[in-house]
């Protein structure tokens, strides 16, 4: 790995303070997309175009620009997360049999569990770990929360093309999901718990 867990932190202090304060607007996002999930009476084009804000946020905002200081590599996670993005945002256009459905049954309540993990769990667990504002990966604006939460908000997801959306996510899950151990992010861990569940709602619906 060619940064530390100290350079890391510390990266994450510079991204907060520099974009500040664009981690309200995108908590803001992040509840948007929870009401609209379960009162927006099956509108789905606002919930697609928010969470991909959030991911061009991510690929533009922290790793072209900050992420790419430390690690080359981030220019490919940023191409990866901004194909996300477009993704995102052309879905409901890309696929006409796409909706989002909330119910009274396991899969909404786990979806629900990953959305409530990305948003509150996470950073709260991050706290417990030692870590303080400004040096924490914040909800939005940071990839591995912001990818949990996709992954919860796309369990709700139906259509016969519908687990395209989630194939970059679950890549990241994989990746990001080593900042676990390597970096010192416990919080982490939910990326892999989250790539579990997604995994296994995607072959159920095979």
């Amino acid at each position: 790995m060619p940064f530390s867990e100290t350079e890391f932190f510390d990266l994450f202090a510079r991204y907060n303070l520099a974009i500040w304060p664009l981690q309200i607007a995108a908590f803001a996002a992040g509840v948007a997309v929870v009401g609209l999930l379960f009162f927006g009476r099956g509108r789905i084009w606002p919930v697609f175009a928010l969470l991909a804000a959030l991911w061009a946020v991510n690929g533009i905002g922290y790793h072209a620009l900050f992420f790419s200081q430390i690690n080359p590599v981030a220019y490919g996670f940023a191409v990866l997360f901004l194909v996300e993005a477009a993704l995102l945002a052309a879905a409901p256009a890309l696929f006409p049999d796409l909706t989002l459905r909330v119910g009274r049954d396991l899969r909404t309540g786990v979806a629900l569990g990953l959305i409530v993990f990305a948003m509150v769990v996470y950073p709260l667990w991050g706290y417990l770990a030692g870590h303080r504002y400004p040096a924490v990966p914040a909800f939005g604006v940071a990839p591995c929360p912001t990818v949990i939460f996709t992954l919860g908000a796309l369990m709700l997801a139906r259509g016969r093309r519908a687990a395209w959306l989630s194939a970059v996510p679950m890549l990241w899950a994989v990746i990001g999901g080593s900042a676990a151990v390597l970096l010192g992010v416990p919080q982490d861990f939910g990326l892999i718990a989250a790539l579990v569940l997604a995994a296994a709602v995607r072959l159920r619906r095979a």
